[in-house]
């Protein structure tokens, strides 16, 4: 077993808010993005970044049960060090390695996005060796019921596996990989986001019910997955693990920032068990990139107002996730510039984009050069 020390959270009743620069990020993605697999990819990203005024990058460092940096630990626990297309395209150079040496030199911070959190697909190496660590439904073969409640991605939640986050060997996995990340790379901190909990629907696996019947005089979970206290207690326990990573990461780099993307904290605690408000009471958070994907004017200034982002936001620093389009669903430029307006009106930290080929890149209704005039008169009138 990994053994790290430990130090105690600062109680978020007595953190005081910095005054920061605007924080103006975009998340690096290895899905429908070619940028960090070839060799050129990350230096031009860097360098537009950079000259536009862009002042942080989230780049994907755990997705799809492979690292995107050379992990000792992921070798250790699935037997590849990294993603292995994209050690063939860098002739074996660490991809974290070179994008942090050249973010640094343009001043631009480096927080690594851990995306997939507790998922995995369920061919991957991580859960066929590691059967055991996965959590379940309670249907048959892990199916999703037929009739779920209409916020939860059937879909999607039938194509991943989820690793529990209550079994200790899944924790001690999680928490060396973003102990190493922190530990070896001249990063800024870790980001987690809305794939670290649990999905309300899981929790049945026999590790997680011999648990709780440990804890309920050998009463086994409801059957009901939205019942309040199987909520609780499985949200309570994700909550547990935080504490360990935040004592974890901070005893290997102090200054290291503890970033969170989630979505709004009612749907966070509903469907995936994150309670994040409580994280950021507990002073467990330091930066909240909070998801606000909305077309809506309306619904996106509802979700700017919810009472758990006006506390966050007495406490750290919280931006905004604006997304900036997808391969699917393409955002004119005139669409960021107003929620970029939003977000500064409500006097926000700032704002992140999902995601960098959505920016000006081919995926994007109007041209690059368009594009990139529009955030250079963003970014020039408030540098």
């Amino acid at each position: 077993m990994i053994i790290f020390p430990v130090q105690t959270p600062i109680a978020a009743e007595n953190i005081t808010p910095p005054s920061t620069t605007e924080i103006r990020g975009v998340w690096l993605t290895n899905v429908a993005s070619g940028v960090l697999f070839v060799p050129w990819g990350i230096e031009r990203a860097v360098n537009q970044l950079a000259k536009l005024k862009f002042n942080r990058i989230y780049p994907v460092v755990w997705n799809r049960g492979h690292t995107f940096y050379h992990s000792a630990v992921a070798k250790q626990f699935i037997g590849k060090e990294t993603q292995p297309f994209l050690n063939i395209m860098h002739n074996g150079e660490d991809v974290l390695a070179k994008l942090t040496k050249l973010s640094k030199a343009k001043g631009l911070s480096v927080i690594p996005w851990f995306e997939y959190g507790f998922m995995t697909p369920p061919n991957s190496e991580l859960a066929k060796l590691h059967p055991d660590w996965l959590t379940t439904t309670r249907s048959p073969n892990n199916a999703i019921p037929k009739t779920p409640p209409e916020e939860i991605n059937n879909d999607f939640f039938g194509k991943q596996s989820w690793l529990n986050p209550l079994h200790p060997e899944v924790q001690e996995f999680t928490q060396a990989l973003l102990v190493e990340v922190a530990s070896n790379y001249d990063v800024d901190g870790i980001q987690l986001d809305d794939h670290f909990g649990m999905p309300v629907l899981f929790g049945y696996d026999r590790f997680t019910v011999e648990l709780y019947q440990q804890e309920h005089q050998g009463k086994s979970p409801p059957n009901d997955p939205f019942n309040t206290e199987w909520m609780r207690w499985r949200a309570d326990k994700v909550t547990e693990f935080m504490q360990k990573i935040y004592q974890a990461v901070k005893a290997v780099k102090p200054n290291a920032k503890i970033s969170l993307s989630p979505n709004s904290q009612s749907f966070a605690y509903k469907y995936y068990l994150q309670d994040w408000e409580t994280w950021v009471k507990q002073g467990l958070v330091q930066e909240l990139v909070l998801q606000v994907y909305r077309d809506d004017k309306t619904n996106f200034l509802a979700e700017l107002n919810q009472p758990a982002v006006k506390f966050a936001s007495t406490q750290i620093p919280v931006a905004v996730a604006i997304l900036s389009g997808t391969f699917t669903n393409p955002v004119k430029i005139e669409k960021v510039r107003e929620q970029v307006k939003l977000v500064r009106d409500n006097k926000f930290s700032g704002f992140s984009f999902f995601y960098w080929e959505s920016l000006w890149g081919y995926i994007a209704p109007e041209s690059p050069r368009q594009r990139r005039r529009v955030f250079s008169q963003l970014f020039d009138a408030k540098s």
